[in-house]
């Protein structure tokens, strides 16, 4: 990336050979994620041309590669199922919608709220959903349930009448498709999905697959693509527009991680402002060509960076790429075994069936039962509420953690004028007369009024004469954290007890100014307060320090 922040200037072969090795990993993933999603595959490569010719434009990173993600897909799925393909096609447009909204009012922070255990635990039983749903196809088996545990019980029950041809190609693509993998650490030129899809394609063109019984993904058209919004009633979109926050948070979660950690690793700078466009932006040109939704995968990105990728225009010589599959290669996608496809879906998330990441999270205690909730929301209840769980978990214990009256009481470190929690060093000093505490979340309108009667609770101590409240973790306070100021101050005044506000950052003192509560002291510092606090008259508001 140039330091204007336009794309890089092409650099020849390298951008040439990283681009098609790009498009050979993502027609392959897009076919697969069509099925996942429940549409044809057409849906799928519109979403990674979209994603690869509208990124370039906007985004920051060298590596990221936007187009269909199994996440992504499974979420659109669920949708399709729930109320139809048009509705997931207007959820796709939406969330790109509310992308750049967020851009603009610089809410890139909200990825932050979907904690890692919830998106590691999510993405696990991701995985074991998306395996469950291609054992059918995958076996010949046929079954009519839809939900991940039904599902498996009814494929189960019916292991009697597998076909045998489908699943020994199933197998045998399976099988074949984690030796090439493995092959791959080794030789970065193997693209193990592309080796499969092009075996069982020519395999189906020299066997009669179809008449023994073996489904075909069958003709692939440009048919179901046109320029436009999905035709739905008022009731449909605002059902719709209830999934889109979660799925946004989702896919931003998943897409700044992988655009992180790919530039720490090469040393760049990315921009989430400007990330959360080119997103919006990609989505909703993927919602007008009836795409699946977009976003920046870790195993796209990462084959973008090994591969050499060192250009936002390694996406463009992908998108041209693509387009001319698209244009010249429809007869023989047609051609695909239903089991080899099936097979190709189950190898590339087979990686996320791995319990090490989960384990690793469990024995960290703290919050890492969130990703055993999260992973059981979407095994049992599907993967939109499972999803929305997630989110909702997520949210829930961010709200939990900031709206507990935690505090700690402050005691001077002998011979400083340091002020530290006693808890934690049981050196420090108590003042005679006066209690020091501190919030340790900042004051806000779902914990000020509990903080508030906290320090009333223990301002009944004996002797008692002063309250010095050091709120530094607060860059500012809204009403009701005021009111609860104002109030505190006047209970504490009529026991005689006087507040003062300690380490008060720019704007709390200007909101108190605004608020009529400026007779309540304020200082820069816990020392200069305390020192007030044993003075023998306690002044309202002393002059800055």
């Amino acid at each position: 990336m140039s330091e204007s922040g336009k794309p890089a200037a092409p650099q020849g072969g390298g951008v040439l050979l990283a681009g098609l090795a790009i498009a050979g990993l993502l027609v392959p993933e897009a076919v697969a994620y069509a099925a996942i999603a429940g549409v044809p595959p057409v849906h799928g490569l519109a979403a990674a041309l979209a994603g690869l010719l509208i990124y370039p434009f906007i985004g920051t990173s060298r590596f990221a590669t936007l187009s269909a993600t199994s996440s992504a897909a499974a979420i659109f799925a669920s949708v399709v199922a729930a109320n139809g393909a048009a509705s997931a096609f207007a959820l796709v447009g939406i969330t790109g919608g509310l992308f750049v909204i967020a851009a603009l009012a610089r809410a890139h922070f909200l990825a932050a709220f979907v904690s890692r255990p919830v998106l590691r635990g999510f993405a696990w039983a991701l995985a074991v959903t998306i395996v469950i749903k291609q054992l059918p196809g995958l076996t010949g088996v046929p079954t009519s349930s839809t939900d991940t545990l039904p599902l498996l019980w009814e494929w189960l029950g019916g292991l009697l009448t597998l076909h045998g041809a489908a699943t020994a190609l199933g197998a045998g693509a399976l099988a074949l498709w984690l030796v090439l993998h493995r092959l791959q650490a080794l030789h970065a030129w193997i693209q193990p999905s592309v080796l499969i899809l092009g075996l069982g394609i020519g395999l189906s063109a020299m066997l009669p697959l179809a008449a023994q019984g073996v489904a075909l993904v069958g003709p692939v058209t440009l048919q179901g693509l046109r320029l436009g919004w999905p035709q739905l009633d008022w009731d449909s979109w605002v059902r719709t527009l209830q999934v889109a926050p979660a799925l946004l948070m989702i896919l931003f979660a998943e897409s700044w991680g992988s655009a992180r950690s790919l530039a720490l690793q090469a040393g760049d700078v990315v921009d989430a402002r400007r990330e959360m466009l080119a997103l919006g932006a990609a989505n909703i040109g993927s919602s007008l060509l009836q795409g699946l939704p977009v976003g920046a995968g870790f195993s796209a990105s990462s084959a973008n960076y090994e591969a050499g990728g060192r250009s936002r225009w390694t996406g463009l010589v992908a998108a041209a790429a693509i387009a001319l599959l698209l244009a010249l290669a429809q007869d023989a996608l047609a051609l695909l075994p239903l089991p080899v496809l099936c097979a190709v879906v189950i190898g590339i998330v087979s990686h996320k069936l791995g319990p090490r990441p989960l384990w690793a999270t469990l024995r960290w205690n703290g919050d890492a039962w969130m990703a055993l909730a999260a992973a059981a929301g979407v095994l049992a209840l599907g993967v939109l509420f499972g999803m929305l769980l997630a989110v909702g978990l997520s949210l829930l214990l961010a709200l939990r953690r900031f709206a507990q009256p935690a505090s700690s009481e402050l005691g001077r470190l002998p011979g400083t004028r340091d002020f530290v929690a006693l808890r934690l060093h049981p050196q420090a000093e108590r003042t005679p007369g006066v209690l020091v505490l501190r919030p340790d979340e900042p004051m806000f309108f779902a914990n000020a009024e509990a903080m508030a009667h906290t320090v009333a609770g223990l301002a009944r101590t004996p002797g008692l004469h002063a309250v010095v409240l050091s709120v530094e973790s607060s860059d500012d306070m809204d009403v009701t954290t005021l009111e609860a100021m104002q109030e505190l101050h006047a209970h504490l005044a009529r026991s005689g007890v006087a507040l003062l506000l300690a380490r008060v950052k720019d704007h709390p003192r200007a909101a108190l100014q605004r608020a009529g509560l400026g007779h309540i002291a304020t200082f820069w510092s816990v020392d200069d307060a305390v020192c007030a606090a044993q003075a023998p008259a306690i002044p309202e508001q002393p002059a800055a320090k």
